[in-house]
């Protein structure tokens, strides 16, 4: 029977004894195996850039840059490396700023075992997973931005997108995974990525969480709904 491919995580976070604990909470799990730590940001991407990692656990507070300046540059250079923020802090800022630099989740270090392992498979899976109490925020941020405080002058992007391309990013926003999208569009998944791809080159995008942002952000998915 061929071996089912684990999913490769790399933890990130100055604190050695963090790191040690993180690692054999994983390494409990058959699916799941830690291939590599890093204690700054610096390292964190030389790392990631090395190994290729799946899931990177990104603490927020790391040295000369911390946790949100990693996540970019780790977004810019490793795409396929997605990121989860693991930290002590909620404040606002923190929150939008790690999902605007491409984190693809966002927790608590009060998480527990089963709740942080089930993060990082529903990442991996390529959906986003953010900590409740900061979710509510997050929503409450995107009603208020509904509300009439959009931003504006940077729309020139999507006006440049293809009616297909608009229908994808906007399925993308509403949470379906690719093989959704293609059903409902009637298209092949392999198109399905291909147009994910152009959009989020035109878009200067790096994940579906910051689609889904971009969309909600701006009203798109009311004023020009999914036929």
């Amino acid at each position: 029977m061929r071996e089912v491919r684990k999913i490769r995580v790399l933890i990130a976070d100055d604190h050695a004894l963090v790191r040690s604990g993180l690692r054999s909470i994983l390494d409990t799990e058959p699916e799941i195996e830690v291939v590599g730590e890093a204690g700054d940001g610096h390292e964190a991407l030389a790392v990631a850039q090395e190994l290729l990692p799946d899931v990177i656990l990104m603490d927020i507070k790391m040295g000369d840059w911390d946790g949100v300046t990693a996540t970019r540059r780790v977004r810019n250079s490793v795409p396929s490396s997605r990121v989860i923020v693991l930290t002590n802090y909620d404040e606002d800022e923190l929150v939008f700023s790690s999902i605007r630099a491409g984190a693809s989740g966002y927790l608590l270090k009060e998480v527990t075992g089963s709740q942080l392992t089930n993060a990082i498979r529903t990442v991996a899976d390529g959906f986003s997973l953010i900590y409740p109490s900061v979710a509510k925020r997050v929503l409450d941020e995107f009603g208020r931005l509904r509300a009439g405080d959009r931003p504006t002058g940077d729309d020139e992007g999507y006006s440049d997108l293809t009616a297909r391309e608009r229908e994808v990013l906007k399925l993308v926003a509403s949470g379906r995974a690719n093989k959704e999208i293609a059903a409902t569009l009637g298209i092949s998944e392999r198109t399905v990525k291909t147009h994910i791809s152009n959009i989020f080159s035109k878009l200067e995008l790096t994940d579906r969480t910051q689609a889904a942002l971009y969309v909600h952000n701006r009203g798109l998915l009311e004023k020009d709904p999914i036929r």
